[in-house]
Order: C-alpha cells, then structure tokens, then sequence
C-alpha cells in the first residue's frame, strides 16, 4: 500500500486562516460598499427613500451574497481563496 502525501497540520491551519481572512475582508468590504452606496443613492441624490434599517438590510443582503459566492470559490476553485479567477 502506498503511502498518503498529506501536508503537515500547521499547513492546513495556515490555508484555512488565509482562507477565513480573505472571506471575512471581502464580505466586510461588500457590506460597507453597499451601505454606502444605498446610502448616497437614498441621500444626496434622493432616488429613494429608504431608512438606515432598509440600507442595512440591502448591505447585509449583498455581504450574504459575497459570503456565498467565497464558500462556493472554496468548493470549486483555489483552496485558500475566495476568489473564483485563477492564481488568486
């Protein structure tokens, strides 16, 4: 029987943790752009009237999405990224 190459323990701790960081900062960020965002678009511009909850409610949708699209990048593309390009 032949013998499993499986990389050391601190290797997988380490890809997960760049993992986790990488994920984290792109769901953050996408939760911030959007609050903005609606924020401008129901503020200065008058678009729309929507209330703090109702932005909020619109950056935490979109953050889910950018949550949901980084669990799927892990699943289909590179293991300690949550991007889907290639090399990232």
């Amino acid at each position: 029987m032949s013998e499993l190459n499986l990389p050391a323990a601190d290797t997988v701790v380490k890809t997960a943790t760049t993992y986790g960081r990488d994920l984290a900062e792109r769901t953050l960020a996408t939760a911030v752009v959007a609050a903005g965002g609606v924020a401008v678009a129901a503020g200065p511009a008058d678009m729309f009237n929507a209330s703090f909850w109702e932005t909020m409610a619109a950056a935490g949708i979109a953050a889910a999405g950018s949550l949901i699209k980084g669990m799927l990048a892990r699943a289909f593309g590179t293991k300690n990224s949550a991007s889907l390009a290639k090399g990232v």
